[in-house]
């Protein structure tokens, strides 16, 4: 009887080595990652999201607009000729939870800041058939009714801070002053207004 029909015969070793084994493999491709400073440092005009900016993330989280967009632009040429510039892993190191996603029934927003103004996106949200008339988006029109609520943002840029993120005192103290008066489609604009730009590109 060979070494592996021994094995095969019992589970608890058979169970024992596949967890060795797949252990070795992981490591062996994820801790160099942490050392390859392309991955864990910003790219140059990085900056940590603005409290508005935070705010609309949480709602394009909450929203499930994850769900049928992605922001993660391949490097091949069909997506960099429709999207831009591919996406590098640098732009994300603030992001927590990252939103890449991988199901594309609407575009890649990876690259959507500046690329439309701040009154179509209130349009599009609002009313997404009123300019792209093929849209299958559903509206999103409470967002522009809603108070935007300030209540955690200073509790979330603070663990943001402890993770990584290089938010001041100042910055913290003055965020809840940076929501007063929005509306929470006001916070998405902002957020899909930020969306890519820390890499300049011509498309």
């Amino acid at each position: 009887m060979t070494f592996q029909e021994k094995i095969e015969q019992h589970v608890g070793k058979l169970i024992v080595l596949t967890l060795f084994a797949v252990s070795i493999g992981g490591i062996v491709q994820i801790v160099p990652l942490f050392f390859q400073k392309s991955l864990t440092e910003p790219v140059e005009n990085l900056k940590p999201y603005s409290a508005l900016e935070l705010a609309g993330r949480d709602i394009y989280i909450r929203e499930g607009c994850v769900g049928c967009h992605s922001q993660m632009i391949r490097p091949f040429r069909a997506e960099t000729e429709r999207y831009g510039h591919y996406s590098v892993a640098g732009e994300f190191v603030y992001d927590r939870p990252f939103l890449w996603g991988s199901k594309r029934t609407g575009p890649d927003l990876h690259r959507v800041g500046g690329r439309y103004t701040d009154d179509w996106h209130r349009v599009h949200l609002i009313n997404p058939r009123d300019v792209v008339p093929e849209s299958i988006m559903p509206s999103y029109h409470w967002l522009a009714t809603n108070d935007l609520d300030d209540a955690l943002i200073q509790k979330k840029m603070q663990v943001l801070r402890t993770l990584g993120s290089p938010y001041t005192d100042e910055q913290i103290k003055n965020a809840p002053s940076k929501l007063k008066g929005k509306k929470e489609i006001d916070a998405v604009i902002a957020y899909l207004q930020n969306l890519g730009t820390s890499i300049k590109t011509k498309r």
